[in-house]
């Protein structure tokens, strides 16, 4: 098995080294904050603050009335942190047409220069203009205008209420309201409804994750669907797993909206990056040789903002919103943190093998290794959904055996919606069960054996293994809940053999790769 590990790591150490000294000075240039122990080649901070109207929407959320809801919903829909733009009023209609990207200068209340660039095209004898504000690489400072829907605006980087542009040598004056006029262009609800257009409608779509859901929920904008559904307290209309959010108070709506965005939108939308990369050199490599044409996707660094975001820190120690922060957070509920994926506290296994696949395709899509990269893509996407199944599997055990909570209800339900679809692909007769045993206003019929059962029929469907899940554990008695232990578990055993062939299967040899990894990542900076 070592072997095995080393052939696949030390290939791709080559790819990259074969290139490292042409790419030397360039990659020096591209020194950028790190993302949970992950460089990026390009400039994500924009994207990976997408966490932070995910934190401002929940604090909303928790405060649990309407009032608290209709300003957690603007968040959700208009944004705050992600594309910041002023949309500013010409004092006299522009004489010249001005394309999008090019280069804006104003000034603050303070008088400090502000760069940015035109958002969208400006006609002759328009009277409003959109400027992008400009950032930058450091996450602490990557902005310094946030305001969109935030309770919390930061004016301090915005541009004054008047003033002038320089734009092309041209004086352009404007006036405009700081708090009302500075908007946020990406927004959680925008990945949910961009989808059709960038999953089902591109060159290369549909894309075949994205395919199941839309075949199984009969919406391409599904996640919005649930999440519009649980704000205004009513049922879903899909083909398939409906639910009606009118069963719940704000306790279960509040689980349904924070998991529905983070786990079923924003989670989908790190798939659609990590596909539009491979897309992105493929068109690349038709056209030119890139063996020798070094090649940056900044999709893929993109899907790793928004699968970890800012509140992480640059080591991944935080206390973050994303699906990174779930998969850490379940990995102590099923024994399934550290390197071994064995243990009930630090890194989640999943993260450790999802870093690793990142950062080997970065290094291939970096040299325009395009197929070579595709194995990284799908070992990442299997990965992702580890932690869905632990969350519904770890609801639906509360909601067998445990006093009726609506929280437990509403957040196994939401975890199955968020996984279902898979299922369905490998197996629609398990996926009816799920979906039976995970809905809402059960009031605690769910049968947790049954529930199990369904998912691990579909194991070898999905790519993974009962050592990859793991089992539900007690920590107080430092044991499995009866009937919730992992697939094939032996008493006494770490493992059973075929769940440790497994685990060496996804980790490559965790302790060679890494070091291997870490080799390839040296040679870059």
């Amino acid at each position: 098995m070592v072997s095995f590990s080393a052939t696949i790591l030390l290939s791709a150490f080559l790819v990259l080294s074969s290139s490292a000294h042409a790419a030397e000075n360039d990659v020096r240039k591209l020194s950028r904050d790190i993302i949970a122990g992950y460089e990026p080649f390009t400039q994500v901070t924009d994207h990976n603050a997408i966490d932070k109207d995910q934190e401002a929407m929940e604090k909303l959320l928790s405060v649990a009335n309407e009032e608290a809801y209709i300003k957690a919903f603007r968040i959700y829909t208009e944004g705050a942190h992600s594309v910041s733009y002023a949309n500013v009023v010409l004092t006299s209609a522009v004489t010249q047409p001005f394309e999008k990207g090019t280069d804006v200068a104003g000034r603050s209340e303070n008088g400090n220069q502000i760069n940015g660039w035109l958002f969208a095209d400006v006609s002759v004898g328009a009277t409003n203009m959109l400027v992008q504000y400009q950032t930058g690489d450091s996450q602490n400072t990557y902005v310094d205008c946030q305001v969109g829907a935030s309770e919390t605006p930061n004016t301090r980087g915005c541009f004054a209420a008047s003033g002038a542009f320089s734009i092309k040598g041209l004086d352009v004056q404007y006036t405009y309201d700081p708090m009302t006029d500075n908007d946020a262009d990406r927004t959680i609800q925008s990945m949910s409804l961009n989808a059709k257009k960038e999953m089902w409608q591109c060159k290369n779509c549909p894309y075949e994750l994205y395919q199941a859901f839309v075949e199984y929920y009969g919406f391409f904008d599904y996640g919005n669907q649930i999440v519009e559904a649980a704000f205004e307290g009513r049922a879903t209309d899909f083909l398939n797993f409906n639910s009606d959010f009118a069963l719940y108070g704000f306790t279960g709506r509040e689980q349904i909206i924070k998991k529905g965005t983070a786990f079923v939108i924003i989670w989908m939308y790190v798939i659609r990056e990590l596909e539009d990369a491979l897309d992105d050199c493929r068109s690349k490599c038709s056209k030119e040789d890139c063996n020798d044409d070094l090649y940056i996707s900044d999709s893929w660094d993109k899907a790793v903002a928004y699968y970890t975001g800012t509140l992480e820190g640059d080591n991944g120690a935080g206390s973050g919103k994303l699906p990174y922060a779930l998969a850490d957070k379940r990995c102590g509920n099923f024994k399934t943190c550290g390197e071994s994926g064995d243990q009930l506290t630090g890194t989640s296994k999943v993260n450790i093998e999802i870093f690793r696949n990142f950062e080997i395709g970065k290094g291939f899509l970096k040299n325009g290794k395009c197929e070579e990269a595709q194995p990284h893509k799908d070992n990442i996407q299997r990965l992702m959904m580890i932690p869905l199944i632990q969350g519904t599997l770890r609801y639906g055990w509360k909601t067998d055996n445990e006093a009726y909570s609506e929280k437990a209800e509403a957040e196994g339900a939401i975890f199955a919606l968020a996984i279902t679809p898979v299922i369905n692909k490998c197996d629609p007769k398990s996926a009816e069960i799920i979906a039976k045993n995970m809905k809402v206003g059960q009031t605690g019929s769910a049968d947790f054996n049954d529930l199990k059962k369904a998912f691990e029929s579909t194991y070898d469907c999905l790519g993974i293994t009962g050592f990859d899940v793991g089992g539900l554990f007690d920590a107080a008695s430092m044991s499995y809940f009866d009937g919730a232990e992992p697939l094939d578990f032996v008493p006494g055993a770490a493992a059973s053999k075929k769940d440790s062939d497994a685990a060496s299967s996804l980790g490559f040899g965790v302790t060679l790769g890494t070091m291997l990894v870490a080799s390839v990542t040296t040679l870059l900076i």
